[in-house]
């Protein structure tokens, strides 16, 4: 009787074997599910980038309002006719000493620019 006993413990565990950890087991389905939502939301993020990247290159193409935004802010262009306005903080609401410069800040543009760094100068 215990020789068929551990005869059956034996088969059971040799039929458990490719369950657990076997060529297709509980294991490695796991760890393909885990890879497959990695990707998925790897995806995700991508279809959002590309998204934002396609209203960008559309905008880019169709009008002159974004490559103007675009020369404004990481170019500092202005338009011809423009007046340009910078803003200072108040160096007592900073609690910073002020420090003397012979720097000196034009607080208007009154200028002309070149016609290099004027936005619709074929206009």
């Amino acid at each position: 009787m215990r020789a068929v006993t551990l005869i059956l413990a034996i088969l059971l565990l040799l039929l458990q074997y490719p369950l657990w950890i076997g060529k297709g087991s509980w294991l490695k389905v796991w760890d393909t599910n885990r890879q497959l939502v990695e990707q998925q939301q790897l995806n995700e993020l991508t279809r959002v980038r590309n998204t934002v990247l396609d209203a960008e290159v559309r905008d880019l193409k169709q009008g002159t309002e974004a490559v103007e935004e675009r020369a404004r802010s990481e170019l500092g262009m202005i338009k011809r006719d423009e007046v340009f306005y910078r803003i200072l903080e108040d160096s007592s609401a900073r609690n910073v000493p002020e420090r003397k410069s012979s720097v000196q800040v034009k607080e208007k543009s009154a200028e002309p620019m070149p016609a290099s760094a004027v936005l619709g100068a074929t206009e």
